[in-house]
């Protein structure tokens, strides 16, 4: 069996069970066993019911003394009951939903019990508990068992077994990180890696798996981004831009001072554009830095010397915002834009008639989302192109203007500050400035961070908010409950079922919504739009809405299992708000009480500093965090985390200088016995056609 098989070369799996699979974007044997643990469950030893710790998984072993009593509380709703004990105490077991579990349990008999402990009413429960027999049991105690993503229709245990097969089966070949590398970095085999991660022994062994995963999408990723720097730094400026005066009016008659650190970011940008070769420039800065108003300057250069701009947003909503701002300026400023909106969303019509402006130059602006990187998108005089949030402009994108015959100065934005170190190995393509300073008349947003039992005077203020004509976001980790045991993690709350328990918890003139990644992206941006037009008074959502809403009026923000993001991702959710005149305020809401969640968190409360906060994100990460962090929105790699995995990048920096010195000097040797030949025959194989930064 090779990596490129389809699924449905495994055993038990087929046509039907290969949907479910396709759900999860699993459509080869590579795809499944790259389908890692997003956590572990670790089975601990059979207690006493005397010893059971509220918010803890727990497993006893106890005779059942009441039969189950089923109750229908409401439509599709039941709950069975039963009482069970053990010499040192009695406890309840719990179960939603599964009436039938009355046939499996018999009063008078022993089984082992393994679930969740809650305190309801000063009462014991094990909330939905499996029945586990001793030798599955004995099979698991002091192992850790994988919790894998799932679908409706598919199973952890299924997609475990799957897994299981896959790995057996594989023949991976020869490894392509070199024996002397692996040595050097203290990395496992690919085999060892595959079988750690998924199926680990212990603690110890699954560290090291993952060490040599991560570090191989570190890797991959830097030398991609080393080609990716020699082949911009070739690319010359045919046309360099003039210095225009009209610039320093349109600066001067600003109703605002521009920062020092807007200033010299603009002379940064200012020199690019005038230099013999082309920008390629990325501007950190948090929200409120004003990144904006430099984007304008440097497409009001452009425009000024007679090109085009295109302004590339990552949602259709907030392209549409940066039209109308635009649109502002050229009726308030007198600004020479003669902008155009190109978006999926627009009809046929529009779209035809926008697509003449741009490629006829009736149009110095161009404002849209990657609708502009179209085949059918043909542009005029396009110099500069700038983009927001896009995290970074990737080389699909650069090949599609590149093959429109176009090769223009890029300028990146972004408001998710990274430390400087680890940046230069992210961005090493890029030039970086960066907005560490804030506008004077800024409000800072006011922070706490409080346990649940603040939530109900949470909801409070935020009825009073949206009383005196505010709005407000609520975050939730996830998008529908998952009735998978999730090890000793928190029930964590999801937008679905969320949504309805506000509803009933805000006055009925509160208009509540829910919004997920999920939904189809016509979907998601009628809610943005309705969001943004004030039809809706509170948004309960993912991270979606991380990047790509601008709604000034929005003054609350807050964060359901707060524990579970990294700072900088908290960070960047708390600057959706504060984005107007009023004051503005982040509830972060979480269920630990562990001393190092705490001081974690307490950098939120205590600091609105971008860079600050992400400093302090990979000073505080651990390894205790692996799993139980979502990373920052910035890089998604698969299971590599920029901030806690930070000396694993550096080490990858190291080795990607290795391997790539070793590649200019001799480049992909046919000669076998060439170190380094098996990797990059890999990789121009499988990772270089792959490259698409925009997605990580």
């Amino acid at each position: 069996m090779y990596m490129n098989d389809p699924i449905t070369t495994l055993k038990g799996i087929g046509e039907k069970t290969a949907a479910l699979y396709h759900k999860l974007n699993i459509f080869t044997i590579d795809d499944l066993i790259k389908h890692y643990p997003r956590d572990y469950e670790e089975w601990r030893d059979i207690v006493k019911i005397g010893e059971l710790r509220a918010n803890q998984v727990h497993a006893v072993h106890a005779f059942v003394i009441s039969a189950p009593q089923t109750v229908h509380i409401r439509k599709n709703m039941t709950i069975t009951t039963l009482r069970v004990k053990d010499d040192s105490g009695a406890c309840d077991i719990t179960y939603f939903n599964m009436p039938y579990i009355r046939n499996t349990i018999q009063t008078g008999k022993k089984y082992i019990f393994r679930g969740r402990v809650i305190l309801k009413n000063n009462r014991i429960t094990i909330d939905q508990p499996k029945i586990v027999s001793p030798h599955e049991f004995a099979q698991n105690v002091n192992r850790l068992a994988p919790i894998y993503p799932t679908t409706k229709g598919l199973t952890i245990a299924a997609i475990t077994k799957a897994i299981h097969l896959a790995i057996d089966a594989l023949d991976l070949g020869e490894d392509y990180l070199p024996a002397s590398l692996r040595r050097k970095y203290g990395l496992p085999d690919l085999k060892s890696a595959m079988t750690g991660i998924h199926f680990p022994e212990n603690r110890e062994q699954m560290l090291i798996a993952r060490k040599r995963i991560v570090f191989e999408e570190f890797l991959f990723f830097i030398v991609s981004v080393m080609f990716l720097k020699d082949m911009t730094a070739q690319e010359i400026n045919d046309a360099p831009m003039m210095k225009i005066d009209a610039c320093q009016d349109f600066i001067n008659h600003l109703p605002y001072e521009l920062t020092g650190a807007q200033r010299k970011v603009w002379t940064q940008i200012e020199d690019d554009l005038c230099s013999t070769h082309l920008m390629n420039r990325l501007v950190q800065g948090d929200v409120g830095s004003g990144k904006t108003i430099v984007a304008i300057l440097a497409m009001f250069m452009c425009v000024m010397n007679h090109h085009q701009a295109a302004f590339m947003a990552p949602t259709e909503v907030l392209a549409k915002q940066h039209y109308e701002s635009i649109l502002e300026l050229v009726e308030n400023d007198k600004l020479p834009f003669k902008p155009v909106l190109l978006t999926g969303s627009l009809t046929a019509r529009e779209k035809r008639r926008a697509k003449e402006s741009i490629v006829l130059g009736t149009c110095n602006v161009v404002i849209g989302t990657q609708a502009l990187l179209q085949e059918d998108v043909d542009f005029y005089d396009l110099r500069l192109v700038i983009t927001d949030e896009q995290h970074r402009f990737g080389v699909k994108q650069r090949e599609a203007f590149a093959q429109k015959g176009i090769q223009p100065h890029i300028l990146v934005m972004s408001a998710t500050p990274i430390p400087r170190t680890l940046a230069l190995i992210l961005y090493g393509d890029l030039d970086i400035s960066v907005m560490d300073e804030l506008p004077a008349n800024r409000l800072p947003v006011k922070n706490c961070v409080v346990n649940t039992d603040y939530r109900r005077k949470a909801y409070e203020f935020i009825a009073k908010e949206v009383a005196n004509g505010r709005q407000a976001y609520v975050i939730c980790p996830m998008v529908e409950a998952n009735d998978e045991i999730m090890g000793d993690q928190p029930i964590l709350e999801n937008v679905i079922e969320y949504t309805e328990k506000l509803k009933k918890a805000l006055p009925d003139t509160v208009r509540v919504e829910y919004l997920h990644g999920q939904m189809n992206p016509k979907a998601k941006n009628y809610v943005m739009e309705e969001y943004a037009a004030h039809h809706i008074d509170v948004l309960v959502s993912t991270t979606v809405i991380e990047v790509g809403i601008n709604v000034p009026n929005a003054t609350v923000m807050m964060v359901e299992n707060a524990e579970r993001f990294g700072l900088a991702q908290l960070h960047q959710l708390r600057g959706r708000v504060g984005r107007g005149k009023d004051q503005s305020y982040c509830i972060f809401i979480t269920t630990s009480s562990q001393n190092d969640t705490m001081e974690r968190l307490q950098v939120l409360n205590k600091s609105n500093d971008g860079f600050f906060i992400s400093s302090e994100d990979m000073r505080l990460r651990g390894p205790g965090d692996l799993f139980g962090i979502r990373q920052s929105g910035q890089f998604q790699f698969q299971l590599g985390d920029i901030y806690q995995d930070a000396a694993i990048l550096q080490e990858a920096q190291s080795c990607a200088g290795t391997l790539y010195d070793a590649y200019i000097h001799n480049g992909v040797s046919a000669d076998d016995s060439n170190e380094y030949h098996a990797f990059w025959k890999h990789y121009e194989e499988n990772v270089a056609s792959k490259v698409d930064f925009i997605n990580i």
